[in-house]
């Protein structure tokens, strides 16, 4: 089921009746009822996989127990089999094509030709995020943060919470089981927080995002006939596109957790206006981002053992970043890229810079460094998302190549109007609402005047409503496909 379908409108306030008016008295009853509901949202996309989604708890559940053995060679073998076990079922669903077709290529090489079997399987949406909200937990058991817990229908709550069920954020055990573990009351001012988050949220994807989506697929379809300044304004489209997209879900999966009495991490804290790449990854997917510093380059010995490692760890998290976008070498590049971005920083020890503010701190404008700083980092990141948007390697190179020679034959080209101008219209009101809200990601302030809030809710309203009857309750998120 998508969020921005005219199911989930009916589907949700159903959810929301029961939970706190039938089933509010006891909260395992609430939870159970979550559950039903979750595997219900799951279930709307294919049924087919509610198996694999359980047999995934089932297995995290269990190991739980055993990595939490004071015997070390025990609790490190349970902590292996599920690693092996998660990435078994991501490697056949995600990935066993992928690497069967490099292996065929790379054994042709040498004059040996293989015809591999392709299984072809769909990939259950949202695979990529459950897997690694079961790792979290025996991860966090193993590191002594978390303990085992006995009630299977809790723990089935916290993998499969359907919020953040097919999208994220990816949760740690530590923060969102202790909430399912407690009883939850109605709050009335968390309750409009969470509206005006799932307003906002479906303003984004359904009204920028989906817009947005249009523009693009014209550019990047024939780029080929296309002049430097409409690549480029394809480009900087896709940047917001993807952002409005991927935060507009994770704002309502917020508020819809919100509604029901759970706060979950945020994934998104204005990733544009950051003054460095490091800064980028501290504000984007931050729930991906701080599970692979936890679990991958702390592991690896982080930054502690000299620069070498710090380098090499830092190429292993992005690039396993990359990989975990999707089987395929143009995600593997785009981590590569910004693990480039990154090394700079790393070496001259400034990539903990920017870490605990934000631009224009004390002011309502940036300063020229500021501004010149969030520009660069814009203009790197939309480069890198040429890869991540076009998969063919060849054909992001020309892509790039088209902007590089017309700019050189044709000076000109950047006074050219360019196709997609009309993107700006949507692009510009999420750079002004953004910067008002920089200092609180959480904090959708309103206007004062309760008359001007109310046409500035119903217009948003209504904007959302003719979207979804345009077709994009049909619009999946682009990173369900992940």
């Amino acid at each position: 089921m998508l969020f921005n379908s005219f199911e989930f409108l009916i589907f949700f306030p159903i959810v929301f009746i029961l939970y706190w008016f039938v089933f509010s008295k006891s909260y395992r009853n609430q939870n159970l009822l979550i559950l039903i509901a979750s595997y219900v949202f799951y279930g709307w996309w294919s049924w087919k996989f509610l198996g694999l989604l359980a047999l995934n708890t089932i297995i995290d559940f269990l190991y739980g127990f055993g990595v939490n053995s004071d015997n070390k060679r025990k609790s490190k073998l349970f902590l292996w089999l599920s690693i092996i076990n998660n990435l078994g079922i991501l490697a056949v669903f995600k990935y066993y094509d992928f690497f069967a077709v490099q292996f065929q290529h790379l054994f042709e090489g040498f004059g040996v030709h293989l015809n591999p079997t392709l299984l072809n399987l769909t990939l259950p949406v949202g695979i990529s995020f459950y897997t690694f909200h079961g790792m979290s937990y025996v991860f966090d058991i193993y590191y002594k943060r978390q303990k085992p817990i006995s009630n299977f229908i809790d723990y089935a709550v916290f993998v499969s919470f359907f919020p953040l069920l097919v999208a994220g954020p990816i949760e740690r055990a530590n923060h969102l089981l202790p909430q399912v573990q407690t009883f939850r009351s109605f709050n009335f001012r968390n309750a409009v927080y969470g509206c005006r988050l799932i307003l906002w949220g479906m303003f984004k994807k359904i009204v920028i995002a989906d817009s947005l989506a249009i523009v693009v697929d014209l550019i990047y379809s024939d780029f080929s006939g296309q002049g430097a300044t409409t690549l480029i304004m394809g480009s900087i489209a896709f940047s917001f596109q993807i952002y409005a997209d991927f935060s507009g879900y994770s704002d309502i999966a917020l508020g819809t957790a919100k509604l029901l009495g759970f706060e979950l991490l945020s994934n998104f804290k204005f990733p544009y206006f950051s003054r460095d790449i490091a800064e980028f990854w501290r504000r984007w997917h931050i729930s991906l981002s701080s599970w692979f510093r936890d679990y991958l380059y702390i592991p690896l010995g982080g930054s502690k053992d000299g620069k070498y490692k710090a380098i090499r760890n830092t190429f292993i998290i992005f690039i396993v970043s990359g990989f975990w976008h999707g089987a395929s070498w143009n995600f593997i590049l785009w981590g590569f890229i910004h693990a480039c971005g990154f090394l700079p920083l790393l070496l001259l020890g400034k990539n903990r810079k920017n870490l605990g503010n934000v631009a224009a701190e004390s002011s309502k404008i940036p300063s020229f460094k500021e501004l010149f700083q969030m520009l660069s980092t814009f203009a790197f990141v939309t480069f890198a998302w040429i890869f991540f948007r076009i998969k063919d390697f060849n054909d992001a190179l020309l892509f790039i190549k088209r902007i590089f020679v017309n700019l050189v034959e044709d000076p000109g080209q950047l006074l050219h109007k360019p196709g997609g101008i009309l993107a700006v219209l949507y692009i510009v009101p999420v750079i002004v609402i953004d910067w008002f809200l920089r200092r609180d990601e959480r904090n959708l302030r309103t206007v004062k005047n309760p008359v001007l809030r109310a046409v500035i809710y119903i217009g948003m309203g209504t904007l959302i409503l003719l979207g979804l009857f345009k077709g994009s309750s049909e619009s999946s998120f682009i990173y369900f496909q992940f």
